[in-house]
């Protein structure tokens, strides 16, 4: 299970040397890349983009050409995130559309994504993942049987996000839902600690950002530039290395922790 550190400072991929997950919203209008000098992943920023304006200002044009410069130029790119259109009811009521909806365009977006990439060699090789969505486990029993009627095996793909989780907080109820399509390769997007413990055996991947939450209630900083701690990549890596050895002593089993 590969765990990568979400993080708000795109310089941190060449410095932090560990895998990130960096969003699209950080990272576009930038004049110049950091060059990665480790593997990351690229979130599209789809739920604050949605969030803000219900709907999606950036198109699917604008995306694919962001990615093919951020693999060109930052390097170490191994999956993209979707425009997935994610399905808490605040986001629902910032769209003003149902959850099938949201189920529809999720695939058709993929569809796009795909298509227009696959159409530059350069970046033919960037796997723009499926995410598998909902509210309640029928909602993703639907979006997951919708996705064979787009022409997508989810049992084939490398990898497919599970989204709608990162804000919940029945961890109990994600556990469920994750342990009804275990069979996939799963990256859990946003997934707290206390899920990790409970399910991270079940998960590929997983990503979190929670440090620098906590970080806010860390003060003072560790030098005295800092007022606290939640823009310190000191106190992320050490964060991330406290997340490792409790999902590690959650789940001995493992051959091979997060890393």
């Amino acid at each position: 299970m590969r765990f990568y550190l979400g993080v708000h400072h795109p310089n941190w991929l060449s410095t932090a040397g560990v895998p990130l997950f960096v969003s699209h919203r950080r990272l576009a209008g930038r004049k110049t890349m950091p060059r990665a000098h480790a593997p990351w992943a690229l979130d599209s920023g789809g739920f604050t983009e949605l969030s803000m304006h219900g709907r999606w200002l950036t198109t699917p044009v604008e995306y694919v050409r962001a990615i093919r410069r951020y693999a060109c130029e930052i390097g170490r790119l191994e999956w993209v995130a979707p425009q997935d259109w994610m399905c808490e009811p605040g986001i629902l009521a910032a769209t003003g559309l149902s959850v099938n909806d949201h189920h529809h365009r999720t695939c058709e977006n993929l569809a796009t994504l795909r298509t227009l990439l696959a159409r530059t060699p350069v970046t033919a090789d960037v796997n723009v993942i499926p995410v598998l969505t909902g509210w309640t486990l029928r909602d993703f029993e639907r979006h997951y049987t919708m996705w064979g009627r787009y022409g997508v095996d989810l049992e084939a793909e490398p990898l497919v996000g599970l989204g709608t989780v990162c804000r919940r907080q029945h961890t109990a109820e994600i556990g469920h839902i994750v342990k009804t399509f275990a069979h996939l390769n799963l990256h859990g997007f946003g997934v707290k600690i206390g899920g990790l413990e409970r399910y991270g055996d079940r998960l590929l991947s997983a990503d979190s950002m929670a440090w620098s939450y906590a970080g806010r209630r860390t003060f003072p900083g560790c030098t005295p530039s800092h007022k606290n701690e939640a823009n310190c990549l000191r106190f992320a890596l050490a964060w991330r290395e406290r997340l490792l050895a409790t999902v590690a002593d959650a789940h001995p089993d493992l051959q091979e922790p997060l890393f």
